[in-house]
């Protein structure tokens, strides 16, 4: 047996098949012309390769599981809106009626003009740009090559090993049971790993040698707990990890059915364990792994894909029916959180925003563009007759962003009750706590909200300054970070002194490390995706909340000279 490459395990399980190379560099393009009698018969095959490439990704797009977190539905939407743009289609037409190229070569020259531009600016996010454009740009070769047919038949049962992967890659793979994959590339927080995670797929991301260092059809074992790869096994060894497989197999089954008992500690402490949806179809999912209400209801996915935002009507009908899937438990709906490169086509952009993680997005383009943000209010007040209704407002930073969006919900209020149409007065208004300053400024939002939950994805990313999906800095991504743990137990300590409930929604919520240390430090509600709830609720019951909380009192108050690490073992060893 041997390690034949390590990274960052995703998930827990295991996969056992053969490796599988997949090929996803850049496609090679000749220089070619076309007879002038052909132009017109070359721009129609061009158009048809980009129609065709917009129909493949709309059929990933559909093929996206419940509980998928919604950036990844977004990173598709991204690539869908790029094939829309005549700035990437067009000027490889004129070139073709002008110069007479053949499709490929005038969009390889277009690409490589763009690729030029993105270099000439040092901007990460414009980066992450460029390899978008790549995907795209290599799809409508494959296709215009008559290279983009399915290689994912052919990988049913394999461990794919790739230096990246797109999540429409992903998503195949999920359909067509791959068994498992590793990548030269990423981190724990990428679109590779969360998307993995999200599916269940056993994977190892950030193994820089995958690619390079195994053989195409030999046969493999990848253990995606302690992130490695094994070559060379015997069959005693075979044998050991298939047991695994049948042993996690048999325990989820059990877990399921376990999973409609409360979450209730050993020393009598009730948990909430809550979902993160963003579909309809998520509720079953939710309900069936004994969520006991949705901590967030990400409402993004109704303004992708079209011209013009959702009307009144369509966002009632959905919250209607989440409700009424809930069958009385609470839902949380979180209003949206567009930004400067997810756009509804009545939105306004600023030409200078480049980096929509701290642009014009969530609370402050809802406060911006009203006539946006409005008919969404109305509709979540008028679905709170038809089940238990939560507002959670996005991206707060300022007390003045809540005052302001509070006035224009006691607006909308105002309106259905002249109109004679029902809805919950009493409806609890929250914030999402994922920006510093909130956190910072937890005692005075406790003091104007119902409830807080704190966005962990994007509070240790603002935190430490780093983007958690680019691979050059995502090492840098802890949410044990000292600064990251005094900021989560500030925001805490505010809910517990404001007497109002205080959830996390972020990723952190729903790994198993951090729930002892979350527990001690005094959180009662976790919203995680619906596959993490049967682990985290059996975790629970094993817990004795007092005992952590002494351990985790102690670390606070010392926590410059603690080690985070030996802090999660002990707390690990207390249960």
């Amino acid at each position: 047996m041997t390690i034949a490459c390590a990274g960052i395990g995703v998930g827990t399980g295991v996969a056992i098949g053969n490796a599988c190379m997949l090929n996803r560099g850049p496609v090679c393009v000749a220089p070619s012309w076309v007879a002038a009698t052909a132009i017109e018969t070359e721009i129609e095959r061009f158009e048809s390769a980009v129609r065709t490439a917009a129909l493949q990704l709309q059929g990933v797009r559909e093929q996206i599981p419940p509980d998928t977190p919604a950036e990844i539905s977004e990173f598709i939407d991204t690539h869908l809106l790029m094939l829309q743009d005549k700035a990437l289609s067009g000027r490889p037409i004129q070139m073709i009626r002008a110069e007479g190229t053949s499709a490929e070569w005038a969009l390889q020259q277009h690409r490589d003009a763009l690729v030029r531009i993105f270099e000439d600016i040092e901007d990460s996010y414009l980066r992450m740009r460029r390899d978008d454009l790549d995907h795209v740009v290599n799809r409508i070769l494959g296709i215009l090559l008559e290279q983009h047919q399915s290689q994912f038949e052919e990988l049913r049962h394999q461990i794919v090993l790739a230096e990246d992967l797109t999540p429409a890659d992903i998503i195949m793979m999920k359909k067509y049971d791959v068994a498992g994959f590793a990548t030269d590339y990423g981190g724990p927080m990428s679109h590779t790993a969360i998307l993995a995670r999200s599916l269940g797929i056993p994977a190892v991301v950030g193994a820089r040698a995958a690619s390079r260092c195994l053989q195409h059809g030999e046969p493999l074992v990848l253990d995606a707990s302690t992130g490695i790869v094994l070559a060379d096994c015997d069959e005693d060894v075979l044998a050991h990890f298939a047991a695994r497989q049948a042993a996690d197999a048999s325990r989820t089954a059990a877990l399921r059915r376990r999973g409609v008992q409360p979450a209730i500690t050993k020393d009598g402490e009730l948990i909430q364990l809550l979902a993160n949806i963003e579909l309809v179809e998520d509720v079953e999912t939710a309900r069936v792994n004994g969520a006991q209400g949705i901590g967030l209801y990400r409402t993004e996915f109704l303004y992708m894909n079209r011209d013009r935002p959702p009307s009144e009507e369509e966002h009632f009908d959905v919250y209607r029916a989440v409700l009424e899937g809930m069958q009385g438990q609470p839902v949380t709906i979180r209003t949206l959180d567009l930004g400067a490169d997810k756009q509804p086509g009545t939105a306004t952009t600023s030409a200078a925003a480049c980096n929509p993680a701290l642009g014009l997005r969530a609370i402050r383009l809802c406060l911006k563009e009203p006539e946006l943000f409005y008919p969404q209010i109305r509709a979540i007040l008028r679905a709170s007759a038809f089940g238990r209704t939560r507002i959670m407002l996005p991206m707060l930073t300022n007390v003045w962003e809540i005052e302001q969006a509070v006035r224009l919900i006691r607006q909308a209020m105002q309106h259905l009750e002249a109109d004679g149409i029902a809805y919950d007065p009493q409806i609890p208004i929250g914030g999402m706590i994922e920006v510093p300053a909130a956190a910072l400024s937890a005692r005075a939002f406790a003091t104007r909200l119902d409830f807080m939950s704190l966005g962990t994805n994007d509070l240790v990313q603002y935190t430490l300054a780093i983007d958690r999906v680019d691979d050059e800095v995502n090492y840098l991504y802890d949410p044990v970070h000292p600064a990251v743990l005094r900021l989560i137990h500030e925001v805490i300590a505010a809910g517990i002194a404001a007497d109002i409930p205080v959830s996390m929604c972020g990723e952190m919520a729903g790994d198993g490390r951090f729930v002892p240390l979350l527990l001690g430090m005094g959180l009662r509600e976790f919203s995680m995706q619906p596959a993490a709830l049967l682990d985290v609720h059996q975790q629970i019951r094993k817990l004795d909340v007092n005992c952590l909380t002494e351990t985790v009192h102690r670390a606070m108050n010392n926590l410059e000279t603690i080690d985070p690490t030996s802090l999660l073992e002990e707390l690990d060893r207390a249960h």
